[in-house]
């Protein structure tokens, strides 16, 4: 697993960001490459602070099994760029990788909050995060960026896939009655269908899985997270 950035050279454009992503983006795999056992997830979500001058980025590992929180850090980095449209791994991903070089030990599988591969270039914040690392990954957005799907029915689980162009980059997924649905990709070294598989398996009760659900909480300021030091 390697923490580099990555952008040697990148110009600050819009369109050289954009084509290292489209280059990035042939890296990515499309199949479940993880640990025989998968023992600890990682979460992770960015907010900001100092009116965006400050990026703050959300890092919780927890048990795979029990989904209990182990450890949960905050990296602080200074914001590289405004936000752009398709581009958001070019803003948050310095602070992602700082959070993820504060965990103990690396996590078997990562759910970010953002895109896997349904965006525009096949290279959501989730697969950039995923390439970059080598670590498996998942996408879980609350908004959809990129591909078309039908309402999924109203009950939990109810799901119904993304697609672009013929091919099914995702899902939309009904975590929680009365609450829109997920938009669920692969970043990297996980399958389309893995993707789902596991973000149900991480649900309880809440609208978003309990890895990004925890991260989030921690990057929007909303409370301290208990912790379970007994795993360690």
């Amino acid at each position: 697993m390697t923490t580099d950035f990555d952008f040697d050279g990148w110009d600050g454009s819009v369109a050289d960001a954009r084509a290292r992503q489209t280059h990035l983006a042939a890296g990515v795999v499309l199949e479940d490459r993880l640990p025989p056992e998968v023992r600890m997830l990682a979460g992770f979500d960015v907010g900001f602070e100092d009116e965006g001058r400050t990026t703050r980025a959300a890092a919780v590992l927890l048990d795979a099994d029990s989904l209990a929180p182990i450890e949960c850090h905050v990296a602080r980095v200074p914001t590289s760029m405004p936000y752009v449209p398709g581009l958001l791994s070019f803003r948050e991903l310095p602070a992602l990788l700082a959070a993820l070089a504060a965990l103990s030990q690396p996590p078997d599988l990562v759910f970010v909050d953002g895109q896997g591969i349904a965006h525009p270039r096949r290279l959501g914040i989730a697969a950039h995060f995923g390439v970059v690392t080598g670590l498996p990954s998942i996408g879980v957005a609350k908004k959809r960026l990129h591909g078309r799907f039908e309402a999924p029915g109203p009950a939990p689980g109810e799901r119904s896939p993304i697609t672009d162009r013929g091919e099914v980059i995702g899902w939309a997924l009904r975590s929680r009655a009365r609450c829109n649905p997920l938009i669920v990709s692969p970043g990297h070294r996980v399958s389309v269908d893995g993707a789902l598989t596991w973000t149900l398996r991480c649900l309880r009760g809440y609208r978003l899985p309990e890895p990004t659900r925890l991260a989030d909480r921690l990057a929007s300021r909303r409370g301290a997270i208990d912790v379970a030091p007994s795993l360690f």
